[in-house]
């Protein structure tokens, strides 16, 4: 894929999860909210322990922050965090002793997942804007990566995969969920940001 094409998407992608941010009740190309959260298996008496602000857009493809191992003390990595809303449980799993640096793209689902960490009061929590192919933390800093659903909608996945080796440290680990395809498609469609998200 060219480098326009390439920018044209990656623009494409981010106005649509802004859209979401700001206006997550309209109609949308992809699933976004509380119910769909509790399709992808978060219990309802854990979305009502969060803050409402990071419920409402949530717009990942799995409950990463449930399955993963996140040991007390460890230094968590959301790449793609979005409102927030993985996040915010990962920080109350790691615990007041470790920390959770969560990354995105979009600035209006920064302003959510921000507005979350106040109102849910968790000092440990950082948020940065930045692509997933730059991430802005040390070699080697990271524990635990968790990452909902961001390399089916990003046409560089080889630059972000380096960068996920780059910054977890040896020994640590990736927790991903992603959509896939089942079966092959019969019919060649090419990539457009009409059916990016199809």
């Amino acid at each position: 894929m060219d480098l326009d094409k390439t920018k044209e998407l990656s623009e494409a992608v981010r106005k649509a999860y802004s859209a979401a941010a700001d206006r997550p009740a309209e109609r949308h190309a992809f699933p976004v909210g509380r119910q769909f959260a509790e399709g992808v298996g978060y219990s309802r008496d854990l979305l009502d322990s969060l803050p409402t602000v990071c419920v409402d857009a949530f717009a990942g493809v799995s409950n990463v922050s449930i399955f993963a191992e996140i040991p007390k003390g460890s230094a968590v990595l959301d790449l793609g965090c979005g409102s927030g809303l993985d996040a915010l449980i990962a920080a109350k799993r790691t615990g007041p002793t470790g920390s959770v640096v969560g990354v995105d793209f979009s600035d209006s689902m920064l302003a959510r997942a921000r507005s979350a960490a106040d109102e849910a009061g968790l000092a440990n929590l950082t948020f940065h804007a930045a692509d997933a192919g730059k991430i802005p933390v040390s070699d080697g800093s990271i524990d635990v990566a968790l990452v909902n659903g961001i390399f089916n909608l990003n046409p560089e996945r080889d630059t972000v995969f380096r960068e996920l080796a780059r910054v977890v440290r040896p020994g640590g680990a990736v927790f991903a969920a992603e959509l896939i395809l089942k079966e092959q498609q019969t019919v060649c469609i090419p990539r457009t940001e009409a059916n990016w998200f199809a």
